[in-house]
């Protein structure tokens, strides 16, 4: 770290976890509620915390970091919310339902639903607008631009209101100049609205991606760029020396004005920085194999990491969209804090997705809620202390948890207040656990072989319940892991994708040569961009991809290769690892088909100074830090044990406990279920073990692996 501080901010759903690095003193976690009507004021109020807390104030801190980073959830939450810019669309006449057509079918999962709705369109039908050109697959021009189709389309955009504004022509991004001259044209019209260009912002083959991806942009951009120049402003007014850096789904930094300019990139941010956080804090043990489960106050993310590699997606449907751009890979579920309780039309017992967020928050809150949450039933369950959470900045109230859960659940239900409780902890946790599976065993993966990593602020209440049900013997649980989000952000790199088409049948000089010279062209751009951004040569690393496919396949596969100067006899190396990359996601390969490339691409990155691991001193005894003892429920039949509570704060590196036991941290409460161990290590992260006897092999986890 250049100076004294480096500070971190996660916005999420329910809460925001600010990280404050301090050199010379080391890593430490605030928590605050989020504010939706303005992400803002909840970066206002952690910063008064912080100042409250630590007595440094927000000037200090600010003008005397090195990073201040912003991971944010405002254009995913305007995305779901459907609450984003009006967005018309300037397309190739004949094309202006690309999006609505789609591939033909529906997302995978619902593609033979009928009931299955379409999805709801970002740019209506009347905001498309159809433009006289055309340019062939081979990049030639058949129909020159119609330039007064363009102007009329702005016309009418003008008249209709419109804030945001797409351009996506066919086969734009072999021949760019017609989308190039329609921006002209739009910005002398309309030089208020912002703009995205397809072929600028996604250039790479595929119309329907393309398009879809350049809406979903324009529709964030207004958003985004707001947001930014609120929190650039308001960290400039503290006296912040450097600019603030945004979070990105593709796992690294960018300035604000990319952010504003390349919105798409900031949709998933928060929990893309989770694989990121997970190595750093896996590092003692030397995992490289982890799946990190964040559930917070609206939702449940997971990502894995497979040989100390993010899954990164490109070409994927996200939330109903399709999106081009690489995005490290996060399943999202609607299982939370907030998630409420409720009985479905055959009379069983469901959670979520529905949330009651933080606003008006669980029954327990006393803030107004009256619907049974996840969190009420961990207080009923014994799992959470009244005396609140966040260190008891906010209370919970046991006698309004177990009225919600007893007259929406267990009355109807006719069973006992403590049954329809741990049934809601069954039934949640059984929903995250098919959410793990999805992106360990339906891809491939035995989660026995990884280590759990816990992360966001409910996660510890369940977390030796998924492992115990996944068959994981091994969970990794840091003292920072309610923020290990923006924990994530303040270790992470800055980081740019570069793409370009590259259609051709990998043969011969020529083609070696003309990919040699993309390549080259996109890392100029990014070396130029990072020494923009104050990085040297020597802070500076390239990696290289490539979309390939067996000639007459419809889809490809994204092959990485070593950094070298692109020959006639190289292209047999990269056809090998193409051939390898094939075998590992289908289990075969035709070394004998002949390859083509689709699309290229390069990510550069600026690699920044990390700071020092969280230490904890040495422990003088486990016991000496029960804080309590209290009964809690550990079985269906609804049963009590009185159950040891420790204070976090009190334990020390080397202290050790047995299960059944509860951490409580000043963010977050860690249940370790019977027949778990937990050993806290020096660097702050609970080690938590299944005991020697093999534990029971989850149902799930055996049928999936069957």
């Amino acid at each position: 770290m250049g100076t004294q501080y480096r500070l971190g901010i996660d916005a999420g759903g329910t809460f925001t976890d600010f990280i404050l690095s301090e050199e010379g003193v080391g890593v430490r976690i605030f928590k605050t509620l989020s504010t939706p009507s303005d992400p803002t004021k909840a970066i206002e109020n952690g910063l008064a915390l912080i100042t409250e807390e630590t007595g440094i104030s927000a000037e200090e801190i600010v003008s005397n970091s090195d990073l201040c980073i912003n991971g944010t959830t405002v254009g995913l939450n305007a995305l779901i919310t459907h609450t984003g810019a009006k967005t018309g669309l300037i397309a190739t006449r004949g094309h202006e339902d690309s999006i609505e057509i789609r591939l033909g079918h529906k997302e995978d999962g619902f593609r033979y639903d009928p009931h299955y709705p379409p999805a709801t369109m970002l740019v209506p039908r009347h905001l498309r607008r159809g433009i006289d050109e055309r340019v062939l697959s081979n990049g030639s021009v058949r129909t020159p631009l119609n330039e007064e189709d363009v102007r009329a389309a702005c016309r009418y955009f003008l008249k209709e209101g419109v804030q945001s504004v797409a351009i996506s022509f066919v086969w734009s991004v072999l021949h760019p100049g017609h989308e190039r001259r329609a921006a002209e044209i739009v910005r002398e019209m309309m030089p208020e609205v912002k703009l995205t260009v397809g072929s600028d912002l996604y250039p790479q083959v595929r119309e329907y991606t393309r398009t879809s991806t350049a809406i979903v942009n324009a529709y964030l951009a207004p958003i985004l760029e707001r947001y930014v120049s609120a929190v650039d402003a308001y960290f400039r007014e503290l006296g912040s020396r450097h600019p603030v850096r945004y979070f990105q789904s593709n796992g690294g930094l960018a300035l604000g004005k990319m952010v504003a300019e390349q919105s798409v990139y900031a949709i998933n941010s928060g929990p893309a920085s989770a694989p990121q956080a997970a190595l750093y804090v896996a590092e003692p043990w030397g995992e490289k194999n982890i799946i990190t489960v964040d559930m917070g106050g609206t939702s449940f993310d997971i990502t894995l990491t497979r040989d100390g590699q993010a899954n990164v997606s490109k070409n994927i449907d996200f939330l109903r969209y399709r999106i081009g751009i690489p995005m490290v890979q996060v399943e999202t579920l609607g299982a939370g804090g907030g998630s409420i309780g409720w009985i479905d039309s055959m009379g069983l017992m469901q959670m979520g997705p529905q949330s009651a967020g933080s606003e008006p928050g669980p029954a327990c809150y006393g803030r107004g809620g009256e619907n049974p949450t996840t969190t009420d039933a961990n207080v009923v369950l014994g799992y959470l202390s009244p005396a609140g959470l966040v260190g008891g900045r906010l209370p919970l109230d046991r006698t309004k948890a177990e009225a919600a859960i007893a007259s929406k659940l267990a009355e109807p239900l006719g069973i006992e207040l403590r049954k329809a409780a741990y049934g809601m902890f069954t039934v949640v946790n059984n929903n995250m656990v098919n959410a793990i599976r999805r992106v360990s065993v339906e891809r491939g993966y035995d989660p026995r072989d990884f280590v759990l990593m816990g992360a966001g602020g409910a996660t510890g209440s369940h977390i030796t319940a998924l492992a115990r049900e996944m068959g994981i013997r091994k969970v990794l649980f840091s003292k920072l892991a309610s923020g290990l989000c923006a924990y994530g952000q303040i270790l992470s790199d800055v980081k740019y994708n570069y793409m370009a088409p590259a259609t051709v049948r990998l043969e011969g000089a020529e083609v070696a040569a003309r990919l040699d010279r993309l390549f080259n062209e996109l890392e100029d751009r990014g070396r130029a961009d990072l020494s923009e951004d104050g990085f040297g040569e020597e802070r500076t690393s390239i990696r290289r991809h490539l979309d390939m496919r067996y000639v007459g396949q419809v889809h490809e596969c994204t092959v990485e290769i070593d950094i070298f100067e692109v020959t006639e006899d190289s292209l047999e190396a990269i056809k090998a690892a193409f051939h390898e990359r094939h075998r590992q996601l289908y289990t075969y390969a035709e070394p004998n088909s002949a390859v083509e490339v689709v699309n290229v691409e390069s990510v550069v990155t600026g690699h920044v100074d990390k700071p020092a691991q969280m230490s904890s001193p040495a422990g003088i005894g486990a016991a000496s830090a029960i804080r309590e003892r209290r009964d809690m429920v550990f079985a269906a039949d609804g049963g009590t044990t009185l159950t040891p509570v420790y204070d976090g704060a009190k334990l020390g590196a080397g202290d050790e406990l047995t299960g059944p036991a509860v951490i409580e941290e000043i963010t977050t409460t860690i249940v370790i279920e019977p027949g778990w161990t937990a050993h806290l290590h020096d660097s702050g992260v609970y080690v938590i073990t299944a005991d020697a006897a093999p534990a029971p092999k989850s149902a799930v986890a055996e049928a999936a692996m069957a």
